[in-house]
């Protein structure tokens, strides 16, 4: 293994230059009348959780951990340091991780304890920051991220979200996020608004990626492999073609033919999946090697494996 040169994430210019404060007061101000995400709840959420996501002022963190199962881009050979945030904008039935973002595992922090923990990730030789659905959270990444660049925070920071994300808070983010990882779950509204109680998630899934791809563009990796700033997209498979899996692959392959793709295959029923038998059944390995033949075959050439 080379010794990599050293990169500085963008947060840190930000820092320096004052543009991370002007974020802050920024985002604190929409916490009062929520607009953080597509629902545009307007809820004052230093006073209420009554919001789609029912998540109030404090970070709600779930947990946290060195993650070795994350891309191989993101988990190396130190771990992705991955803070999973508790609640969700979404509400996936077949969710598999629904104990977090439906039932509401987890706890509030201040936003100095959530300082600490991304230090804490970094001491433990994690290569970057992964917040996981940060979506309704953004507030408290950027509200956290002074302290622990005065703690001595100097990794990327990782934005993995659901795909439901308002443009105008992805913008937010340019100069804060070097690496963005969103979901692309479906190009057909009547089946996220049936799996996902989402009337409009094409159209926002699609414009935030737009402008995250603007923002960072294709990822980039360093000599050692580890990614250092750019975009990784995810689709699961759902059974039957149900999200229009080839209709995913063809926007990923219009944005661009050097997108990190992740295909995942580790569909199975969960959460309320089992009451609806278009989805009570894993996945077939047909199915799988139909959608990756089909993104081989119109030229994406970066699927993960």
């Amino acid at each position: 293994m080379t010794r990599p040169k050293k990169y500085k994430p963008v947060y840190l210019r930000s820092y320096q230059e004052g543009s991370l404060q002007d974020k802050i007061t920024h985002i604190n101000k929409i916490h009062r009348e929520c607009t953080a995400c597509p629902h545009r709840c307007m809820t004052d959420r230093t006073r209420s959780n009554s919001g789609k996501c029912r998540s109030g002022d404090l970070p709600m963190v779930s947990s946290y951990c060195a993650h070795f199962g994350e891309e191989a881009p993101l988990t190396g050979y130190c771990g992705s340091g991955t803070i999973f945030f508790g609640n969700c904008n979404l509400a996936c039935i077949f969710c598999q991780n629904y104990d977090i973002s439906q039932c509401g595992a987890g706890q509030e922090v201040s936003h100095f304890t959530l300082a600490k923990i991304m230090v804490e990730l970094q001491s433990r030789g994690c290569h970057n920051i992964n917040f996981v659905s940060p979506s309704h959270m953004v507030h408290a990444i950027l509200n956290s991220l002074p302290e622990a660049i005065e703690m001595g925070l100097n990794i990327p920071l990782v934005y993995n979200s659901g795909g439901y994300d308002a443009v105008s808070t992805i913008k937010l983010m340019d100069g804060i996020i070097d690496i963005f990882m969103p979901d692309l779950k479906y190009m057909d509204n009547s089946i996220s608004v049936e799996l996902s109680g989402i009337e409009d998630y094409v159209e926002n899934a699609s414009n935030a990626i737009r402008e995250m791809f603007r923002q960072v563009g294709d990822l980039k990796i360093d000599e050692n492999g580890i990614a250092r700033r750019g975009l990784i997209i995810r689709h699961l498979i759902l059974p039957g073609n149900i999200a229009k899996t080839d209709k995913v692959i063809d926007f990923v392959h219009a944005l661009s033919p050097g997108t990190y793709f992740n295909l995942m295959d580790q569909y199975h029923p969960s959460f309320k999946a089992f009451n609806y038998p278009r989805i009570n059944r894993r996945l077939t390995l047909t199915e799988y090697e139909e959608a990756r033949n089909y993104a081989v075959r119109i030229g994406l050439n970066r699927l993960a494996s």
